[in-house]
């Protein structure tokens, strides 16, 4: 097992299109847990998006608190567990950039614009979770 430093994290997290495990806390302080798709910010920031009247869109909206965890299910296994507040925007045009960026990450550059249009709407939040906390671990199995 490796302990991975902030450097490889971060290239960990945007190496491969893995999808993100986001837990957040329901409104009667029950766990949720659903998957996302993201990008990473130069300043570190994880960045995603998704509908304000969603579960996700309303627990954050009422507690910014959030985890993010991404694991590579292959061996040797590794993971980045990322504990934050996140900043909520509805900027349109912020929205597009980064909606745009993330579709083409897991869906290709032809489908980047697409997905980008699809999910820059009225309706919509760009979220960016600022990492708190980190754990990341490298090899387990190796």
């Amino acid at each position: 097992m490796h302990v991975m430093s902030e450097e490889e994290w971060k290239g960990f997290l945007v190496a491969e299109p893995h999808t993100g495990k986001l837990a957040t806390t329901r409104k009667d302080g029950r766990p949720h847990v659903a998957p996302i798709w993201y990008d990473l910010d130069l300043d570190g920031s994880i960045i995603f998006t998704t509908g304000a009247e969603t579960l996700k869109g309303k627990a954050l909206r009422r507690d910014p608190r959030a985890c993010l965890c991404v694991d590579d299910e292959r061996p040797p296994f590794s993971f980045v567990i990322i504990e934050g507040a996140v900043d909520l925007s509805e900027d349109l045009d912020d929205l597009l950039l980064w909606a745009t960026r993330i579709g083409g990450r897991y869906m290709g550059a032809g489908s980047a614009e697409a997905f980008g249009r699809r999910n820059a709407v009225p309706g919509e939040l760009l979220v960016r979770l600022r990492p708190g906390h980190v754990v990341a671990q490298a090899a387990i199995a190796g």
